[in-house]
């Protein structure tokens, strides 16, 4: 946070600047012709519940207070961090694409001689604030500078766990691009990125940078970030191509209809990077289980287990009620019942989707034991049919 901001509103209008700003101007009236804008709000691709209400509000509280449940929401010791120096990522990728999760959304993608960085947050805390909110479980794998020049920087909405103001500020000074939703270049230049530097898409344009191609997708989430949420910027979904490979990076969503659609425009993807964490049946419409997300996949990879998955979304802050380590044991489970590859690198890993993939459970040496109630029984197999259903739980329940 860089101070307060005032208006002519006088005290309700000193805001902090984390807030960002809203939208105006050409962009209020370019957002008001989107399509996917009705109402004086972007709209979901289906009928999206945003916030539990009445009881189930109040059954959340009770949820979150609970003692022994709120010491299974963080590790029981500190995350095994992976020591990535510059040396590493200044050797390109063998084959072409390499990923690394930098924890929760971050990842630094490197595909076809080009560098992404998607929902970089190197932030202490997602919060406006530097005193209170949700505080990160392990440190940042290295300095945001370690990482050496990114071609451009994508953002999937606004939320504070996925545009960080510290981290904004940090690369004002460079000559990155940034690819963000509809309504978010507000926010980028009212903390000082100037407007020759952001491309801003509603979902299904696309925008070139270097030899890649950037799409935003529809995703099935909302925004905000301050006090009163207008709906006024866009979330999204991104696929990237490149001359050789294909990523997709799902930013926060609930399951719908709409990923098989984007599999078949944009896709097969070698590597989708999928939200798995903060789910709970208090918000079942915009974030993913990780059995919902294992079919977000396959419905991206038509229907079919390909390529390499990349859970992320989880083990950096305390953002839902489940077990801290719940989404990655939930996640390795689902993928070896439908055969999916899928990665687990510790963050700050580097791996290359075409190469030996990061596999060890390594959050069990910092966590309690976790329940596993999505396990089927012993001896029951998924079949075919499930795998195409889009409803299915993958893993099953008891």
């Amino acid at each position: 946070m860089s101070g307060f901001r005032s208006t002519s509103s006088g005290l309700r209008g000193l805001r902090p600047a984390a807030f960002g700003a809203d939208p105006g101007g050409a962009r209020l009236e370019r957002i008001r012709r989107s399509p996917n804008f009705a109402n004086g709000a972007f709209v979901n691709p289906e009928g999206t519940r945003v916030r539990p209400a009445g009881g189930a509000a109040l059954d959340m509280a009770k949820r979150y207070l609970r003692k022994e449940e709120r010491a299974l929401r963080a590790p029981a010791g500190s995350v095994p961090v992976h020591a990535t120096t510059l040396a590493d990522l200044a050797r390109p990728p063998a084959s072409g694409l390499r990923l690394t999760w930098m924890g929760h959304s971050s990842v630094l993608a490197e595909i076809d001689g080009h560098r992404v960085l998607f929902d970089p947050v190197w932030g202490e805390r997602c919060s406006p604030f530097a005193f209170a909110g949700p505080k990160r479980l392990h440190p940042v794998p290295l300095p945001l500078a370690a990482l050496g020049p990114v071609d451009v920087v994508v953002i999937s909405h606004d939320h504070y766990d996925h545009l960080d103001l510290p981290t904004i500020k940090a690369l004002v000074g460079s000559d990155t691009l940034f690819a963000v939703p509809l309504g978010v270049g507000a926010h980028l230049e009212h903390w000082g990125v100037s407007e020759t530097r952001i491309r801003e898409l509603d979902w299904t344009e696309s925008t070139k940078i270097g030899g890649l191609t950037l799409t935003a997708t529809p995703a099935r989430h909302f925004c905000g970030r301050g006090l009163r949420n207008a709906q006024h910027t866009l979330w999204a979904s991104w696929a990237v191509a490149g001359e050789t490979h294909r990523i997709y990076h799902s930013g926060d969503t609930g399951y719908f209809e709409g990923f098989r659609d984007i599999g078949a425009e944009h896709g097969p993807f070698d590597a989708t990077m999928i939200q798995i964490g903060a789910y709970s049946e208090f918000w079942p419409d915009i974030h993913m289980t990780p059995a919902e997300g294992m079919q977000a996949h396959l419905d991206l990879q038509g229907l079919k287990p390909h390529g390499v998955l990349l859970p992320i979304h989880w083990g950096t802050f305390n953002l839902a009620p489940h077990a801290w380590a719940e989404p990655g044991e939930w996640t390795r489970d689902t993928a070896e019942e439908v055969g999916q590859a899928a990665a687990f690198p510790r963050p700050g890993e580097p791996f290359e989707p075409a190469g030996a993939l990061p596999v060890d459970p390594w959050w069990r040496a910092v966590s309690a034991p976790v329940a596993r109630p999505w396990r089927r029984p012993v001896g029951s197999q998924i079949t075919s049919a499930e795998v195409s259903r889009p409803d299915v739980d993958l893993a099953g329940e008891r």
